[in-house]
């Protein structure tokens, strides 16, 4: 269980991995060396997975954004698993119940770059493919504060 201390420990650095143990310190009350062991616990416990950063695709030139549902043919599953692992574009990918076995977010400069990532596993896979209009959510973790119970 998180404590009000740790969930806003985590509510910081949700808004800037970079932030300092001094500084974190301050916004929370507690010295330096209490923080740094608070967050050395959550790290322990696997809530803290990494401290990262957030990179903009476009400013990279990748200009386009897919979501693209893959259905492996029968017995190529693994095949087209370890494909998604090996082409850079995909940035991440879910194994999904339903219909579809894996939803994949691709990065693409172009259609013609869409177009020739697909067609390396279009004779494993149907694919349903729709472009990012927009993000009106972007990737957030889930709330940090407590139910009701």
């Amino acid at each position: 269980m998180l404590d009000e201390l740790d969930r806003k420990l985590l509510d910081i650095l949700v808004k800037d991995s970079r932030t300092s143990l001094k500084e974190l310190a301050l916004q929370v009350g507690l010295s330096s060396p209490s923080v740094s062991e608070r967050l050395r616990r959550l790290e322990d416990r696997g809530v803290i997975r990494a401290f990262t950063i957030d990179i903009d695709p476009q400013a990279l030139g990748y200009a386009l954004q897919a979501i693209v549902r893959i259905r492996p043919l029968p017995g190529k599953l693994h095949i087209v698993q370890k494909l998604i692992e090996e082409i850079p574009e995909f940035g991440e990918c879910d194994k999904v119940t339903g219909d579809d076995c894996f939803v994949a977010r691709l990065f693409v400069r172009s259609i013609g770059e869409l177009d020739g990532i697909l067609d390396r596993i279009a004779d494993k896979a149907e694919t349903s493919t729709a472009i990012i209009k927009a993000q009106p959510i972007r990737r957030r973790p889930p709330p940090l504060d407590m139910p009701n119970m």
